[in-house]
């Protein structure tokens, strides 16, 4: 048993601000009005992480990377029937994460769209109108239950491996070291982590409608000077 890095600094950041960005959108779209507008701004945050994190997946340390714990059916039924050990995210755990990315995926994509029929409009409203927002409005209300769901799924699982299995896993995630048989993860350098950072940041860029051009202003009515 040894002590070694199995969470590197990315990882670590996308976890916790991803957790901040989460509860800041839950928090602002429950009270409404005004907050909307930081709702808005949560959402851009999570876009950027989101995209930072399905890059990183590819390009990042060893037990950051999607061919590590990402697995298929039969690995996860031998980690349910105790066959499977290993480090990072275990077979049903790597599931978690899957879902937890795709949801998330399908709630900024349709927030980006969205109207409350009062005043916020999502940053790309302008590209597709009041009926198609209107639809996707429905989609993205239809997909919360599910987010807050997996995320106290994922909640029961840190109680149960505190709990039942003697391990916790939040610490690894704020040290970023564990105790156990695994090796030091390796990869996920300094160019790694900008190449991963630019094309996040490019997301968020084509995610706020900054570039999208303002409608021409109406044409002043001449009146005929008597």
């Amino acid at each position: 048993m040894n002590r070694f890095l199995i969470w590197d600094l990315p990882t670590r950041l996308f976890h916790w601000l991803l957790v901040l960005c989460v509860c800041g959108s839950f928090v602002s779209a429950k009270i409404g009005g005004n907050a909307m507008v930081w709702h808005g701004r949560f959402g851009l945050v999570v876009v950027g992480l989101l995209v930072f994190r399905l890059v990183w997946g590819f390009v990042g340390s060893t037990y950051a990377r999607f061919t590590q714990f990402v697995r298929g059916p039969a690995t996860v039924l031998a980690y349910l029937r105790g066959h499977w050990h290993g480090e990072g995210h275990n077979p049903l755990g790597a599931l978690s994460v899957l879902a937890v990315l795709g949801t998330l995926l399908l709630l900024v994509a349709t927030g980006l769209f969205a109207n409350d029929d009062i005043a916020f409009e999502g940053p790309l409203y302008a590209l597709v109108g009041k009926e198609f927002s209107d639809r996707v409005v429905g989609i993205h209300r239809l997909v919360e239950p599910l987010i807050i769901f997996l995320v106290l799924a994922h909640l029961a699982a840190i109680a149960f491996y505190v709990r039942v299995k003697k391990e916790t896993l939040i610490m690894p995630m704020i040290t970023g070291e564990k105790v156990g048989a695994g090796e030091t993860a390796k990869g996920g350098g300094a160019i790694a982590f900008i190449a991963a950072l630019i094309v996040a940041l490019a997301a968020v860029y084509g995610a706020s409608g900054a570039w999208i051009q303002a409608p021409p202003p109406p044409a002043a009515n001449s009146t005929p000077n008597f």
